[in-house]
């Protein structure tokens, strides 16, 4: 670790000190410091952009008011991201589903400018992320967001949601196998729908 890591994490010690003592300050600094972060995991995990804002709103006041119960079992950190979890589940319970990868990726996997027929596939291909997402237990769901949404470790991931890490590695991996499976068998749909549909070169009714 460099000395100018081992200073920020000097100085966020003090801050969090001076915050569990109840200097408004301090908690606002610590705020402002993390405020990245927590709108990045709201905004993957809510399902627009106004319960993104609620979210990393109730989010912000939860963790100011249980700053004093942080005990630095956990890096403080991963304690605010637990935080942001649990506040966006609850957002996310409120409206009754989960964000879907067309949403999640619409800034990453948005066409711009491909020819017509690759935006028609990319588009297709978002709408089976989405219906197979969808279809997924929620106990898959969250760990999948986490990891591959939001870019978190591991580790943080089984802190955040307190499991395992062996539970964690288990249901991403399952979580993407059934991802998969969902979207081959969305696939195998798809083509069969198609060739059972009527041919084009087939003869016209003759009108008399």
């Amino acid at each position: 670790m460099g000395v100018g890591n081992r200073k920020a994490d000097a100085d966020e010690a003090i801050l969090i000190e001076r915050a569990r003592a109840g200097e408004r300050p301090a908690a606002e600094q610590l705020l402002r410091n993390h405020l990245p972060g927590i709108s990045a995991i709201c905004r993957r995990m809510c399902i627009n952009p106004s319960d993104a804002e609620d979210a990393t709103q109730e989010a912000m006041i939860a963790i100011t008011r249980g700053i004093r119960r942080f005990e630095g079992r956990s890096s403080f950190s991963t304690w605010v991201y637990r935080v942001t979890t649990n506040t966006c589940l609850d957002e996310i319970r409120r409206h009754k589903r989960l964000p879907t990868p067309s949403e999640m990726y619409a800034e990453v996997a948005a066409p711009s400018d491909e020819e017509p027929t690759q935006r028609i596939e990319q588009y297709e291909l978002r709408d089976q992320l989405s219906a197979a997402l969808d279809d997924l237990p929620e106990q898959y769901r969250v760990v999948v967001i986490l990891r591959d949404l939001a870019d978190l470790e591991y580790g943080d991931i089984a802190s955040i949601l307190e499991l395992n890490l062996g539970t964690v590695k288990s249901r991403i991996a399952r979580g993407r196998a059934r991802l998969a499976r969902q979207l081959a068998d969305n696939r195998a749909d798809i083509a069969h729908a198609g060739t059972n549909s009527p041919s084009e070169s087939s003869e016209s009714p003759k009108v008399t």
